[in-house]
């Protein structure tokens, strides 16, 4: 048998018992990925286990769709083994792409655990979702595709951001909310269904992105889907003017001093959150000194994740100094984006004099003179 019709014939359900692909033959973020059955729900399911240098992931898969990710693996990795009922199987991988199957009888015996504490997402992973199917995140089944999992947890992470942040809140008709740098808008989308669907709350939402061709679809799948009050427009972040109350600003992966002014605008709108995953950071690495650090500054590199620290921490403090409580917390893991840091601030009544002072020493700490966040701060208060 060639190896799509080992794949085929193992997959048999109460067949297959365990796989492990290990040795990358390209480059991947995973060392090894290992296969095993297990019951969901009633339901048979292939868990697979994907091992980076410090974390594990975990993903579910049909049977069905488990053939193709194996397929996917075999061109990824040099050295696979299967474990049958039937008979073990041992496949190398050559450099050149060349295959050898090697059959032995069978050393394993069956034990199919039940997995019923499966996580629960904001959004079940097997019903089906109006925007995630038309966004091409799962099928019309309900089944997410396994190139898109990861992009479906970062969805319901960013949903239960939003949910947390909104606990004990009152949040009525009305409510609205704008998303700089929305992109392809799958968390723009996100939000609408979890507000319209889950809360049964009718909000209005804004998404801005630079990028015409983007706006444009995103308009497009916006119609397609029916969703009201839901617009994307075209245009810059500082020209962008909103004279109404906005009760939620996100802003992920604006790039450098976009940031400064997506948060600006929601302190100057009196927001009541604010949801920041800042992108790339520049102004500030050519600014901070300080000679005690020097070891460190004078390698780009630490020079460079160093102030971008910096930059989260001098925003983190900058909010609290205009009355926000602030968390800086992660958003997704390490091993998808280096982009991780969520600032999360929510409008408190709190004294800002503490705030204040820490926010002055922080910036003599670094010698951190002429920022964008303080001039632009200052330009939309005197307008």
């Amino acid at each position: 048998m060639n190896i799509e019709e080992i794949i085929k014939d193992i997959l048999r359900e109460n067949k297959f018992i365990y796989g492990v692909f290990t040795s990358p033959r390209v480059k991947s973020q995973y060392k090894k990925i290992s296969a095993r059955p297990i019951i969901l729900k009633g339901n048979n399911f292939l868990q697979l286990e994907k091992f980076t240098d410090t974390q594990v992931f975990h993903e579910n898969l049909t049977y069905e769709d488990a053939y193709d990710a194996f397929l996917e693996f075999v061109n990824e990795y040099r050295n696979i083994n299967f474990f049958t009922g039937d008979a073990d199987y041992q496949i190398l991988v050559s450099k050149k792409g060349s295959i050898k199957i090697n059959r032995k009888n069978p050393t394993k015996k069956l034990k199919i655990e039940a997995h019923d504490k499966e996580k629960q997402y904001m959004i079940s992973e097997y019903q089906s979702c109006d925007f995630l199917i038309t966004l091409g995140v799962m099928n019309k089944d309900g089944k997410v595709y396994a190139k898109k999992y990861d992009k479906f947890k970062q969805i319901n992470k960013f949903l239960e951001i939003v949910d947390d942040s909104l606990a004990g809140k009152e949040i009525r008709d009305g409510f609205t909310i704008i998303d700089f740098g929305c992109g392809k808008a799958y968390l723009t989308f996100a939000l609408y269904h979890y507000f319209y669907n889950i809360r049964k709350i009718k909000v209005k939402i804004t998404g801005l992105d630079l990028k015409k061709d983007v706006i444009d679809f995103c308009n497009e799948t916006a119609q397609e889907l029916n969703y009201e009050n839901l617009e994307f427009l075209h245009g810059d972040i500082r020209d962008f003017e909103y004279k109404n109350k906005v009760n939620m600003v996100v802003t992920l992966h604006a790039c450098d001093t976009a940031t400064d002014a997506a948060l600006v605008k929601a302190i100057g709108w009196k927001s009541d959150i604010i949801l920041s995953v800042p992108c790339c950071q520049h102004e500030f690495f050519d600014k901070i000194e300080n000679k005690s650090l020097n070891p460190m500054l004078k390698h780009g590199l630490i020079k460079e994740r160093l102030s971008s620290l910096v930059t989260d921490s001098l925003r983190g403090l900058f909010l609290e100094s205009r009355g926000y409580k602030v968390q800086l917390t992660e958003f997704i893991s390490m091993e998808h984006t280096p982009k991780n840091i969520l600032i999360r601030a929510v409008k408190a009544d709190k004294d800002t004099k503490t705030a204040k002072s820490e926010y002055e020493e922080f910036k003599k700490f670094w010698n951190l003179r002429d920022l964008f966040i303080e001039s632009y701060y200052n330009k939309i208060k005197e307008d």
